[in-house]
């Protein structure tokens, strides 16, 4: 969430801003994690999507001596204390250091290097290692992966658990785009992508192991399947694939086939984003 800016700088330093999105209107707000300006709702969802900020605020975060404050203390010994617990917690729970759940994990990493998959997991206490349900099964040969689904022209999240490795990309999309197949509720929160012709969707993957200010994806091929789109990827627990339209825009930078940078494009090539929906869903399938 944004913070309202000028809170204990005064009004008329707020003034000296412009929203760093629009560059139109003077900033009310600015971003706690990234520290960009924006002056309405719809500027602060588009340096979201832009930058790929959630918003909330690093505590981690370098902060310098002269600007440390008592606030900066506060926080710092707080962010201590939820270390502390997540560490006690964690330390109580024996099956995650059980013997089989570390051999678990391993053959996890050995099936997924074995398919040219570099499967990394997260150390105990980390949200996206709770949450992973991806298994293998040894007699099929074959990964059931936990997939997370983000449609970001409508701010719209879904969760799928025991996705087959073999499946296409085109089939797991069915159910939230198709507009015969998928769900009437679904499809109603989806229209943008459900009126959409199946050639202008576009399924990306973020590239793990870059700087935070190089965020770069993927295109993924929706007529092969899963696991052949994940073949020399890194994926951290799980993977999370990103649908978008190409006829609209939202500043995800996609890298070509062959790794390279792909050409700037001036403003007038561009096409602008439409009315995007307010509102943000998050559904487990």
């Amino acid at each position: 969430m944004a913070e309202r800016d000028g809170a204990g700088t005064g009004s008329g330093k707020m003034s000296l801003h412009r929203c760093e999105t629009c560059s139109k209107e003077e900033a009310k707000y600015r971003c706690p994690r990234c520290m960009k300006y924006s002056c309405s709702l719809l500027c602060v969802k588009k340096h979201k999507l832009a930058l790929s900020c959630n918003g909330v605020r690093d505590k981690t975060a370098f902060v310098s001596v002269n600007e440390f404050t008592d606030l900066n203390l506060l926080s710092d010994y707080r962010f201590l204390e939820d270390v502390g617990r997540t560490a006690d917690a964690a330390a109580r729970h024996c099956t995650v250091h059980s013997p089989a759940t570390k051999r678990l994990l391993q053959c996890l990493r050995n099936k997924a290097r074995g398919c040219n998959i570099e499967l990394k997991t997260l150390p105990v206490g980390f949200t996206k290692r709770r949450e992973n349900s991806t298994t293998f099964n040894s007699m099929e040969n074959k990964f059931y992966w936990h997939l997370k689904l983000v449609f970001p022209h409508c701010h719209a999240e879904y969760t799928l658990k025991r996705v087959p490795d073999d499946k296409t990309l085109t089939d797991i999309l069915k159910p939230y785009i198709d507009p015969v197949e998928s769900d009437p509720v679904v499809c109603q929160r989806l229209k943008i992508y459900t009126a959409s012709p199946q050639s202008d969707v576009q399924i990306l993957m973020k590239i793990e192991n870059r700087s935070r200010n190089s965020v770069r994806y993927n295109e993924l091929d929706a007529s092969r399947s899963l696991l052949d789109n994940l073949k020399g990827k890194v994926i951290i627990e799980y993977p999370t694939l990103f649908v978008v339209l190409k006829t609209l825009k939202n500043d995800m930078v996609v890298l070509g086939k062959d790794g390279s940078e792909p050409v700037e494009k001036s403003d007038s090539e561009s096409s602008s984003i439409s009315s995007m929906e307010e509102g943000e869903i998050r559904d487990s399938s």
